[in-house]
């Protein structure tokens, strides 16, 4: 997984590179000074080597402040830069263009609306001023000059851009990916406790209650609470891994199972051979859903789980009528139908909070889910591939 992050970025930006393009820069006011240590004589020889010192040490703050992002004092430098080139043309001519390049290849790229005029009107300067204002051959060296290097310097401030927008891309895409695994966890967390811990509390409340009748049976159900708890502690180790895996074949066996203890009347498919493999999984975690809610909130007598190759729905008797029977509806109320068996505190997942998670899994497969009541009574829960 790349690591790349902001502080890269500002490594990038202020590395090596910059500082090779920074020192590379220099070798301008170097020509312009070759240019007046040649032309001038005297005190004016002075002053023009003076102008481009000047100006060299105003390009090297101005570079400091754009590295630091300080947009004021940059602008301060740059404006004092552009004084000092001007100052520069009597005493080097077409080479004091060298140092207009410089000025302008600092001012155009954060004036990407005017780059193109900035460049037209200084490289036309560079070719019409020595020749209008000294009769001196004209800057055609100094305008090519001008004009290449400041590409080069707009093409490096746009690698900078689309570097720093790769990045925050990247972290945006880390985060979202987090972020979906935390979901993806959540989610598979809440359907396996939300079965295994439902059945662990029911074979316990089973058991407690024949412990005093049929002590073999109540050993046999606290047996099979402890099988329940193994497998429950594995299959969250697995979700937590993303090596977990949910068949309908499975789902349907563990049901099956669940409803005996609840005491529900379950009419379940013994063969899973009409669904196609890359659905299993899926209808699995129906199945899953389904049953764990038919077996906390439901309080039925009958439950149905119907299977074709596109559908598979879910239906229980429970409730006065389906819209009562309270899961699915979200609200967090417990029916008292299971109050009576003590799933209401015990549980830990609120009704109504695994349908969602089970609609993002459907919906993310082109899939429909419905969940409502039936009439005269009872719940259906289906989903349509």
């Amino acid at each position: 997984m790349d690591r790349t992050g902001p502080a890269d970025v500002q490594r990038w930006v202020r590395g090596w590179r910059l500082l090779v393009l920074d020192a590379g820069m220099l070798v301008y006011p170097a020509l312009t000074l070759a240019e007046v240590v040649q032309q001038a004589r005297g005190g004016a020889a002075v002053a023009g080597c003076a102008v481009v010192a000047a100006f060299a040490g105003g390009y090297v703050l101005a570079a400091r402040a754009a590295a630091r992002r300080a947009a004021r004092r940059f602008w301060v430098l740059v404006g004092g830069c552009a004084v000092l080139f001007a100052a520069a043309l009597p005493f080097a001519h077409a080479d004091a263009f060298f140092l207009a390049a410089v000025v302008v290849s600092l001012a155009a790229p954060r004036l990407p609306r005017f780059a193109v005029p900035l460049v037209v009107v200084a490289a036309v300067a560079a070719v019409v001023v020595p020749w209008a204002f000294w009769r001196a051959e004209p800057g055609w060296t100094q305008a090519v000059a001008l004009v290449f290097t400041v590409l080069v310097v707009y093409a490096f401030a746009e690698a900078i851009r689309a570097n720093a927008a790769l990045v925050e891309a990247r972290a945006e895409v880390a985060r979202l990916a987090s972020e979906a695994e935390r979901t993806r966890i959540a989610r598979d967390l809440h359907d396996l406790l939300g079965h295994s811990l439902t059945a662990i509390t029911v074979k316990s409340t089973l058991a407690r209650r024949l412990a005093t009748v049929d002590g073999a049976r109540a050993g046999d159900e606290m047996a099979a609470v402890e099988t329940l708890a193994r497998q429950t502690l594995t299959d969250v180790r697995a979700a937590v891994s993303g090596y977990r895996e949910v068949t309908l074949a499975g789902e349907l066996a563990r049901g099956r199972e669940l409803l005996r203890a609840c005491g529900v009347a379950a009419d379940l498919p013994t063969a899973t051979d009409v669904v196609d493999p890359a659905r299993q999984e899926l209808f699995g975690w129906v199945v899953r859903e389904g049953l764990t809610n038919v077996a906390r909130h439901a309080g039925a007598t009958r439950c149905a789980v119907t299977v074709s190759g596109s559908e598979i729905s879910v239906v229980d008797d429970g409730g006065p009528v389906g819209l009562d029977s309270g899961w699915g509806s979200g609200s967090g109320a417990v029916p008292d139908s299971e109050a009576g068996l003590g799933l209401g505190s015990e549980s830990g997942v609120a009704p109504g909070s695994g349908l969602a998670g089970l609609r993002e899994r459907v919906t993310a497969a082109g899939g429909r889910l419905e969940a409502g009541p039936v009439h005269p009574r009872g719940w259906r829960l289906r989903v349509t591939l």
